[in-house]
């Protein structure tokens, strides 16, 4: 099934769909914007235009898609679960202050821009987005995997299958230079074309086999044991 919708307001009213509710779940579904969602390359007038925004403690989406240009998934708050999911966009596709595992997804890249703007703002908040393995991929790109959305920005790419697509620096601090010492930016045992690290800034974090199992599910979002408990 597809819901799609075409608007490009401001987010709050050209979203496709919004989930409010915890312990919301949602499977083999797809949600688009097709507003810009065809351009080719940079396009001036483009806006943001979202497919789907994320309120619940406690969501988890299980094979759906998500679609757009800028703005698709806006990952607004609380404990999010996204399972085998495909991701498509352009600029700042995945994008809020939610703290949230993409297991197994498929990230599908439009044109250049950023993949990640995530907004965490102090060393107490629990948010940060931890991508497991999955793949990121497209056609004549080079993507940025995040930009700080927050002056703690929390990005990690873990066991993650890189195509060509990726820009040499990997990350952009945005808004927040000067704080780059307080980001966690950080790709762990990712692969491919696109995982070669040696001209990223650097200032992306390193962890240790035994300091990435605390951004596993069971550690990061599921410590009270939510997602075996769904149907």
């Amino acid at each position: 099934m597809i819901i799609s919708f075409n608007a490009h307001e401001v987010t709050d009213t050209s979203v496709t769909f919004t989930s409010f509710s915890n312990n919301f779940i949602a499977k083999d579904i797809a949600l688009k914007n097709s507003y810009n969602h065809e351009v080719e390359g940079s396009k001036s007038g483009v806006s943001p235009a979202l497919a789907v925004r994320v309120y619940g403690d406690k969501s988890a989406f299980y094979r759906c898609g998500f679609i757009c240009y800028q703005d698709t998934l806006w990952d607004v708050r609380g404990r999010h679960y996204f399972k085998s999911c495909f991701i498509e966009g352009a600029i700042d596709f995945i994008w809020g202050s939610g703290q949230s595992i993409y297991e197994d997804a498929k990230i599908s890249i439009l044109s250049n821009g950023f993949i990640t703007a995530q907004g965490r703002n102090s060393t107490k908040d629990l948010g940060g987005f931890v991508f497991i393995r999955g793949s990121v991929g497209g056609m004549n790109a080079q993507t940025y995997l995040g930009r700080a959305y927050g002056p703690y920005s929390r990005v990690i790419f873990y066991g993650t299958k890189f195509d060509d697509v990726i820009s040499p620096q990997g990350w952009n601090a945005w808004h927040f230079s000067g704080h780059e010492g307080n980001f966690t930016f950080a790709e762990v045992s990712c692969s491919g074309p696109g995982a070669d690290i040696t001209k990223r800034v650097p200032w992306i974090k390193k962890f240790s086999s035994a300091e990435i199992l605390q951004y596993s599910v069971a550690t990061f979002i599921d410590i009270d044991g939510w997602i075996a408990l769904q149907p």
